[in-house]
């Protein structure tokens, strides 16, 4: 077996769809799916089999358990309890008192996991802390500010009407209502250009709703981020990444320039406010890393 090997840990809607977009995109040469119910990540393996057939997929697809995660070369989080989100404000951060036990009893036992790990799970920069903390993994990111760096390349082109492609910029900081536009930085063709600041963000704000009032759940965006970040990860090629990891004691969303799965900080240059949201987002999130429920003791490797 030449190719990467994968596990999904998630069988709900983001999960499905994300193993769906693995085995579509033939990313895998083996994927691993790994879920709290037995009967569903067994149906969701036969399920991806059949697409795996169907649509001429080199991915292998096996249902398995945690302990099988081990041998994994990555290892995609996407778990959620079963919970009602009722926060009007700071929404992603909503599922964290429910989602940090269950994301806790995971890294406890992936404790001295060598390989990379994605965490999907919101409030995503929390949980990507919480699962590096009691893990003790240090190849841990966060997927979050890369769909919100696309989103804000695909309204900005919307804006200039040009491609998408022509648009360079990052949003970085929390992947939530702390997110930080590196304007100043912004090139269309190469060139800088005014962002209509108010606009974007206001558009970048609205999008998830827009996305969750009519289909329930943000699904295909963290697909899309998750495969772009593992091509990375895994070393399969090269570019820069907005993931959440380590800035000072908290996690949040930095460019990182990819080079043969390595990773390194590429932060560009920050205005003074940009600095400052920055590191009022790291100041949030350092206070409401505190509130989570208390920290599952480690288990040594």
């Amino acid at each position: 077996m030449n190719g990467p090997v994968v596990g999904v840990v998630g069988a709900g809607a983001v999960g499905q769809t994300l193993a769906t977009g693995l085995v579509a995109a033939a990313l895998p040469e083996r994927l691993l799916v790994v879920a709290r119910r037995a009967g569903q990540v067994q149906g969701l393996a036969a399920d991806l089999q059949d697409l795996a057939l169907t649509a001429r997929s080199r991915s292998r697809v096996e249902a398995g358990d945690v302990a099988d995660l081990h041998g994994c070369d990555a290892v995609v989080i996407a778990l959620r309890t079963d919970f009602k989100n009722t926060a009007e404000r700071d929404i992603r951060r909503g599922g964290a008192t429910a989602n940090a036990p269950a994301l806790g009893e995971l890294a406890r036992e992936l404790c001295g996991y060598r390989g990379a790990v994605l965490v999907v799970t919101n409030p995503v920069d929390l949980m990507a802390r919480r699962f590096a903390d009691v893990s003790g993994c240090t190849r841990v990111f966060g997927i979050g500010s890369n769909l919100d760096s696309a989103r804000y390349r695909l309204l900005l082109a919307r804006y200039a009407q040009v491609s998408p492609e022509l648009v360079r910029g990052h949003v970085i900081g929390e992947h939530g209502d702390r997110a930080v536009v590196c304007a100043s930085t912004t090139t269309v063709g190469g060139q800088p250009i005014e962002v209509p600041m108010r606009t974007v963000l206001d558009d970048l704000q609205r999008r998830p709703a827009l996305i969750r009032n009519g289909i329930g759940r943000t699904r295909c965006g963290p697909t899309g981020a998750v495969l772009s970040a593992l091509r990375k990860v895994l070393g399969l090629v090269d570019g820069v990444e907005e993931l959440s990891v380590p800035y000072g004691d908290v996690y949040l969303g930095l460019p990182l320039r990819f080079t043969g799965g390595m990773a390194a900080p590429c932060l560009p240059p920050l205005t003074r406010s940009e600095r400052l949201c920055l590191d009022s987002a790291a100041s949030s999130l350092r206070d409401a890393y505190t509130h989570l429920p208390a920290l599952p003791e480690r288990i040594t490797a």
